[in-house]
């Protein structure tokens, strides 16, 4: 088991407790975890694996952007050395050509901060009704905050849909130039 699947564990059971000590109805409780929890684990998960995309992708290309040059500048007078340069310089090309392509057709890193911004605001939201203040401070108890709560919730999601079709997956335009 990975830190990151235990931590997101111990997060998953944390927050199952935090829920139950709640006082709210059963169906409440039960729309808490099926909605809110399950959408703030999986997209956890979904932010740390295109984090880790973004960032092999973009250090194969910066580390062969570099690499490169250094290849192709070297000159072995033996011609049978003068292969391994060339052969390297060609495969490290590609490799660096691949990994930007990509980057650029998949949009790690745009998903990787979408994800990421999506779930900091459903946490900032929970931890807010958990607490009862920001906008639930007004509430007497959680139960009368709840429908607040689900509504914010459902604001967020929608906006994390209505962003990532528009915004992240979107096919890019060239504007044309005249």
């Amino acid at each position: 088991m990975t830190t990151e699947t235990s931590y997101r564990e111990w997060q998953k059971q944390d927050y199952g407790k935090l829920i139950d000590a709640l006082q709210l109805n059963d169906m409440q409780k039960h729309f808490m975890r099926s909605r809110w929890l399950d959408q703030v684990m999986w997209m956890e998960s979904k932010c740390e694996k295109t984090q880790q995309w973004h960032y092999m992708l973009r250090l194969t290309a910066i580390i062969g952007g570099v690499t490169v040059p250094t290849l192709v500048s070297m000159n072995a007078s033996d011609a049978a050395l003068a292969l391994y340069p060339k052969i390297g310089t060609t495969v490290l090309s590609l490799l660096v050509a691949i990994s930007v392509a990509v980057e650029e057709f998949f949009h790690f890193g745009e998903r990787w901060r979408h994800y990421r911004r999506t779930v900091e605001l459903l946490k900032i939201n929970a931890w807010q009704f958990f607490q009862r203040s920001g906008p639930y401070q007004q509430f007497t108890d959680h139960g009368t905050a709840y429908s607040a709560f689900a509504g914010k919730v459902e604001e967020i999601m929608q906006n994390e849909v209505d962003v990532f079709v528009t915004d992240v997956v979107k096919e890019r335009k060239e504007e044309k130039k005249e």
